[in-house]
């Protein structure tokens, strides 16, 4: 009893370590740093672009169509990966390194409208900037 206990209250403070800490902590278990800052910097990528405005994510002379506010608002980072050339061939020449998804939809949106679906990015001195964002069809 005395073991299930510590099991428990071990798994308590765990839990509110990440609820004080964010999801970083977690993102950092189960992405590894590489793959926690690729989501870290799509979030605010994510929140940058709802909110009306720019970036200063976007990588010096991109030619990124990054559509409207509408397009990011309730979205979230979804899972990155390095970049994998043979699924994402137009991608190819701007030299990527991670791409991430993006989930939810659009509010609003029906059959036929399109939106941001990946996120594609290459890593500088100064970190990630957004090389490419992928658009998809909703059916």
């Amino acid at each position: 009893m005395k073991a299930l206990r510590s099991v428990a209250t071990a798994g308590f403070v765990a839990a509110c370590a990440v609820i004080l800490t964010g999801c970083s902590v977690v993102d950092k278990i189960v992405w590894g740093n590489d793959g926690a800052q690729v989501i870290q910097t799509s979030e605010k990528l994510i929140h940058d672009l709802a909110s009306g405005g720019t970036s200063d994510l976007i990588c010096e002379g991109a030619e990124s169509d990054l559509g409207t506010a509408g397009d990011w608002e309730g979205r979230a980072a979804g899972e990155p990966e390095p970049f994998v050339a043979r699924y994402w061939d137009e991608q190819i020449p701007l030299d990527p390194q991670w791409n991430i998804n993006v989930e939810g939809r659009p509010d609003g949106a029906t059959s036929g409208d399109e939106f941001p679906s990946d996120v594609f990015y290459r890593e500088t001195e100064d970190g990630l900037c957004v090389i490419d964002v992928a658009w998809s069809t909703l059916f």
